[in-house]
């Protein structure tokens, strides 16, 4: 599999950018996809540092977001392997997004048990040496990818659903999930 065990540089100096996923997921629900999006404070406008953004907690996210993931996680083959391990992110208050991110990231690469050296950008660089994933997935050129199917807890609803987060890869096939990747 290639970049593992290798060196990835994270981005965390650019102005953060609308329509991306970095504070936005997407689930599998009995009717189809469902979005969740960590709720954000922009301070300077659209020029704030992406690990200068701060999470906005002026609503229960956290609890909506896990009971949302449990109700339609909850009969996934691997839901209680790994609820242990995601159930804090929605428990924990966090202040930064990018340091909910960098902490959910690094739990979900231990759980696929892929190993990276992560090192991190001190400024901001319009190019990086090849490759750079930087712009790669976002909500405009999302449908560009398409996943290997996998079993699905809803499939039987609509078929198989891509472009999801990796918690419905994991949810539904635990160990073998980086064999999906």
């Amino acid at each position: 599999m290639p970049y593992k065990n290798q060196q990835v540089l994270i981005e965390k100096q650019e102005h953060f950018p609308k329509q991306t996923f970095r504070n936005r997921a997407q689930i599998c629900s009995p009717n189809g996809s469902l979005n969740l999006s960590v709720p954000i404070k922009r301070g300077n406008g659209n020029h704030t540092v992406y690990k200068d953004i701060t999470i906005c907690s002026d609503t229960n996210w956290q609890h909506i977001h896990w009971k949302t993931i449990e109700a339609c996680y909850r009969n996934s083959a691997y839901f209680e392997f790994y609820e242990d391990d995601f159930a804090p992110f929605y428990q924990k208050k966090y202040n930064f997004l990018f340091d909910y991110n960098l902490e959910l990231f690094n739990m979900i690469l231990k759980n696929l048990k892929f190993k990276l050296e992560l090192s991190f950008t001190s400024e901001y660089h319009i190019n990086y040496q090849e490759p750079d994933f930087r712009n790669e997935i976002n909500l405009k050129n999302i449908q560009n990818y398409s996943a290997k199917p996998y079993y699905q807890v809803f499939e039987d609803r609509g078929g198989f659903n891509g472009n999801l987060s990796i918690i419905d890869l994991l949810f539904n096939q635990g160990p073998q999930a980086l064999s999906f990747l």
